[in-house]
């Protein structure tokens, strides 16, 4: 017997945080609450091109405390949010939540790994998830059942599976923590290992698998004089890789969540999002 609280389309987990700052630098600023007509007119088109059965808009903490204890430069020079995009913050929650989606957030950890649970416990389940984020660290995340959709700039988020995760890194989506920790991530304040770059890290991990392995063969006599260096950074490339890795949060798979259409037009004509009032009536 088939549950009725959950149809047939995917999960549709939201970066709430990505989808808010892209559309309040991508949309005018003199339009009313840009960032949240950019976000609803961004999730109402992908929630219906892929007929997602439930939304989930997540939200977390900005710095996770696991995280900034193990690397304190971790997000430390990230400028503040600017004022009027934090109010558009504050308004997020009770405007998505009218539209009749799930609203998340995580005092503790970060949107990415609410979201990576979420989309975990709804492929485990038997279902499908769609991961909406410019977060290319969400590319871990990604396994038979659960794809990211990358917003990028001027047209329809990118489909990213399992393929074009080894397309794009050309390394697997299990191995995308070492690669980080390999290549590092600027947009982190992560350095990576000193003198390996985006092929490097792709090359040793095509050859070794795994950071430890990398580790252990470049510790070897014999190692190239391009790699010497990476055991004496082995402690900080496993911090490194923590860091980068997704932690799993204990969340129920989210029933079906219908767009309310009615209840979403009061809420963003009240905010003065008016277009989009009139697109859902």
């Amino acid at each position: 017997m088939t549950d009725a609280s959950f149809g047939s389309g995917p999960l549709l987990a939201v970066d709430a945080p990505a989808l808010l700052y892209r559309s309040f630098f991508g949309v005018p600023k003199s339009i009313t609450n840009n960032a949240l007509v950019g976000a609803a007119t961004t999730l109402l088109s992908v929630a219906s091109a892929y007929n997602a059965r439930a939304v989930v808009f997540c939200f977390g903490a900005e710095r996770a405390a696991y995280r900034a204890i193990a690397y304190p430069a971790y997000h430390a020079n990230r400028p503040p949010m600017p004022p009027e995009l934090e109010t558009q913050f504050d308004l997020a929650t009770p405007l998505f939540r009218a539209f009749g989606w799930l609203v998340d957030d995580s005092e503790t950890l970060e949107a990415d790994d609410l979201i990576h649970s979420y989309a975990q416990v709804e492929a485990e389940a038997g279902g499908k998830a769609l991961i909406l984020t410019g977060d290319r660290d969400l590319y871990q995340s990604v396994n038979a059942n659960v794809s990211v959709l990358m917003l990028q700039k001027g047209g329809a988020p990118a489909v990213v599976d399992q393929a074009e995760v080894v397309k794009r890194y050309g390394v697997r989506a299990d191995q995308v923590p070492d690669f980080i920790a390999l290549r590092g991530d600027p947009s982190d304040s992560l350095p990576g290992a000193k003198g390996i770059g985006e092929k490097s890290a792709r090359d040793l991990l095509q050859a070794y698998g795994t950071l430890d392995e990398v580790i252990a063969k470049a510790a070897k006599p014999t190692a190239g004089a391009a790699v010497r260096a990476i055991p004496e950074q082995a402690e900080m490339l496993r911090v490194f890789r923590d860091v980068a890795t997704v932690r799993r949060l204990d969340v129920a798979r989210p029933s079906d969540t219908p767009l309310d259409r009615v209840a979403a037009a009061i809420a963003a004509r009240a905010i003065g999002l008016t277009r989009i009032a009139d697109r859902l009536v």
